[in-house]
């Protein structure tokens, strides 16, 4: 099942490696891109999950109004019944530039510190964002993956990249993502009828195993469950501490 962790740990990174990651956090685009390049070499694109996951936690990021706050949020659900188990949520200042294709050096400081008051042991990431689907192949829900070297799966609800052929309306149907020749991730329809999510690797499992855990976690909505509840709950926080 999950990963047994000691005391102190936090969604497979302990607070201690926390506190290292983001005192040498890059300040700059070009800090940024150098990142983005070496850690993309460890990207792994097939399945190295637990045999049946058991818990598995969505990711979502929501910003206050003026921008100068970022929260992040954390919902793990038990995945044989999709019901919530814990969440945790970190509010941050944003101390990154916007940079298109960077936006993680401005999400990932409040994403790893709300993961790492998570007690539960996890066994899957979902992200609101973008895995390979991405310019430099290594988008949030890589960089996340990578970090905490846990299966990691990007389902981003808008195209960032990428080209994909026409898309039945039924449920469950889903289309390769491609940039050139490149198969980059799959577009699915979730729900009868409504927009598709953008469904690409993160870390640690394969394309097939990324549309099939994202079409097994959205039932009933458009959004995968762990996502939704993410969503909610930094709204929810947002809202309560005046800045939604």
């Amino acid at each position: 099942m999950g990963r047994e962790r000691s005391p102190g740990q936090g969604g497979g990174l302990d607070r201690a490696a926390i506190g290292s990651l983001l005192a040498d956090w890059p300040t700059s685009e070009a800090q940024a891109l150098a990142v983005q390049l070496a850690l993309r070499e460890r990207v792994v694109r097939k399945d190295e999950l637990a045999s049946e996951p058991r818990f598995v936690a969505g990711v979502d990021v929501a910003y206050a109004r003026d921008e100068s706050m970022v929260c992040a949020g954390v919902a793990v659900l038990d995945t044989t019944t999709l019901s919530l188990v814990e969440t945790r949520s970190a509010l941050r200042p944003v101390e990154f530039p916007y940079a298109p294709g960077l936006f993680a050096f401005r999400e990932l400081p409040a994403v790893l510190q709300a993961l790492a008051d998570v007690v539960t042991p996890l066994d899957l990431l979902v992200c609101d964002g973008h895995g390979i689907a991405h310019p430099r192949r290594f988008g949030l829900a890589s960089h996340l993956g990578v970090l905490l070297d846990l299966p990691c799966i990007g389902a981003a609800k808008s195209r960032l990249i990428g080209s994909h052929g026409e898309l039945d309306s039924a449920r469950g149907s889903h289309v390769p993502l491609q940039d050139g020749d490149e198969v980059i991730g799959a577009v699915l329809r979730t729900q009868d009828g409504v927009r598709p999510v953008y469904v690409s690797i993160g870390h640690r499992i394969s394309l097939a195993s990324a549309v099939a855990w994202v079409h097994r976690l959205s039932p009933h909505y458009r959004l995968p469950e762990s996502t939704r509840q993410a969503d909610q709950l930094v709204k929810r926080v947002l809202r309560e501490c005046g800045k939604h």
